[in-house]
């Protein structure tokens, strides 16, 4: 039974013939309007509330189509199942058209009827109750794993276990469940943390080392071995994209490119722009390119932006693998502008084989949130972050470029630099005046603070440049960001909620590398 009545309109031009439908629709806990035409179900729904329609397609005077375009025009979101004895595709395409929640062909029987209505009415209940009771039989196996000696691989699995229930529970919008979702995440970072403390730095010194694919390799190992090949090659890099805001945006990509590939590859620390996605173009760990392109390179404290080399990081990393005579074509989409001159000039693309495009909106995201109060409260949490980054992608110039790409023979890697974390808790750190700003990690002299959640770093063990003979670098855990004691409380209160990175995380490490074959091909 259900445990409240629900209201259905059904209208049909021999409604007599459906009273043992309706009755046993009754004794389900069903409340049914029966009408025999389309005149009276109209009058019908103007003078009561239901909760769901069906409409016969073929009833004499105002037909089932032309009944449910009244009906979707005066209130869109009630549920309307078209019944008809005809499969003819034009008919059930025009219903479709319409936005019909469901559509049966007679004869139907009460058990069919019941379906639809579970699937309509119910579906929420049904899929809330279905995701809670799985998650809670994964639960255990999940949290076990992290007692485990659990490999780079094995974390990967863990995270993308975690994105896949955070997307399903945030679904059905089922707190306790989240909560529950919450403090696993939270154990998962203190236990990643850790791994991290404990091999990262065999990743970067050690040459047998069992390691993932870390940023310095991406191009090398994920694209540039498509360059052999005739097809036209994308490099795609959205910044600042986690692995959860790329599964909401796969849907719309699998519809237009068949996704070949989806992996994971870990971003080096610290987990920013100027580090993790110049390390991605210059094919570079951070010191090196500080010894080997002094002129392009720029610490910390150094003016200018940390980020304007990339073509020319791109093109010698091209040289040093031997692949420097490839045609390349590169863009960093900042603005919408950018954007819609890259769409004007869509042919000359196919005119390169090789074309970079960088585009920066999910990083504004990220610090728009920080700096104005509306974005707060748009973008609450991770689900609403999500959101965010789905209905940018929809109305983007990138959306629109994937969608001309898509009739082309051209194959896209699809990657990010980094990810980044919601931050909840600070953390007091004491530094001289040239500590740098980041509230994820500190690179400076004299650091000062408790070293319980925090990854102390030498700058040669990480590969990391040295500002001084005293430069060290701390990099935050789990979601902790850094505070100063001077005006704390106000900080505090500025970035706590806030999505950061730059430190040690599941969401700002293990990000997402994706490789799309058009359908042309």
């Amino acid at each position: 039974m259900n445990p409240t009545r629900f209201n259905i309109l059904w209208a049909d031009d021999e409604i007599d013939l459906l009273k043992p439908h309706i009755l046993f629709l009754s004794q389900k806990g069903y409340d049914v309007t029966p009408v025999n035409s389309g005149a009276d179900a109209l009058e019908q729904f103007d003078k009561k509330n239901f909760d769901i329609v069906f409409l016969d397609e073929n009833m004499p005077g105002i037909s089932g189509l032309e009944a449910l375009m009244h009906i979707k025009q005066k209130k869109p979101h009630v549920p309307v199942v078209m019944i008809t004895k005809s499969e003819e595709e034009n008919i059930m395409e025009e219903a479709i058209g319409a936005k019909i929640d469901d559509y049966l062909v007679k004869p139907i029987n009460p058990n069919q009827i019941l379906a639809s209505i579970k699937k309509i009415l119910d579906q929420s209940r049904l899929i809330s109750e279905k995701v809670s009771h799985s998650y809670r039989q994964e639960f255990q196996s999940i949290s076990l794993a992290f007692d485990d000696a659990l490999t780079w691989q094995g974390w990967i699995e863990i995270y993308r276990k975690l994105c896949f229930w955070d997307l399903q529970i945030s679904r059905t919008n089922t707190k306790d469940m989240l909560e529950v979702l919450e403090m696993q995440k939270a154990e998962a970072n203190i236990n990643f943390f850790k791994f991290i403390k404990n091999h990262y730095v065999d990743w970067l010194n050690n040459p047998k080392a069992d390691r993932p694919i870390l940023s310095h390799e991406v191009l090398r190992k994920k694209l540039f071995p498509l360059l052999k090949e005739e097809s036209l090659i994308f490099l795609i890099l959205i910044d600042n994209l986690r692995y959860d805001q790329w599964k909401v945006l796969e849907p719309e990509i699998g519809k237009m490119f068949h996704i070949a590939d989806e992996t994971m590859y870990y971003s080096i620390l610290p987990t920013t722009t100027s580090y993790a996605r110049n390390a991605i173009f210059s094919g570079m760990l951070p010191s090196e390119m500080e010894k080997f392109h002094p002129d392009l390179w720029l610490n910390d404290n150094d003016e200018g932006g940390k980020n304007l080399y990339e073509e020319e990081f791109l093109r010698r990393q091209l040289k040093m693998q031997h692949i420097g005579e490839v045609k390349m074509n590169y863009h960093k989409v900042i603005h919408q502008q950018q954007g819609k001159e890259i769409l004007q000039h869509f042919h000359n693309l196919l005119l390169t084989k090789f074309n970079v495009i960088v585009y920066n909106f999910v990083d504004m995201l990220s610090h728009a949130r920080t700096d104005a109060g509306v974005m707060r409260e748009l973008a609450p949490d991770e689900a609403a972050y999500r959101d965010l980054t789905l209905t940018w992608f929809q109305h983007s110039s990138l959306y629109e470029l994937l969608k001309q790409l898509s009739e082309k023979k051209v194959k896209i890697v699809m990657t990010t630099d980094h990810g980044t974390i919601r931050v909840k808790r600070p953390y007091r750190i004491i530094g001289d005046k040239e500590t740098n700003t980041n509230l994820r990690y500190k690179q400076g002299r004299n650091l000062s603070y408790d070293k319980k959640y925090v990854l102390s770093a030498k700058p040669e063990d990480f590969h990391l440049p040295r500002t001084t003979v005293s430069t060290t670098y701390a990099f935050a855990s789990e979601d902790y960001f850094f505070a100063y004691p001077n005006n704390y409380n106000y900080y505090v209160n500025f970035y706590k909620d806030t999505f950061q990175h730059g430190g040690v995380s599941l969401e700002e490490m293990i990000v997402p590398i994706v490789t799309l074959h058009s359908r042309a091909l």
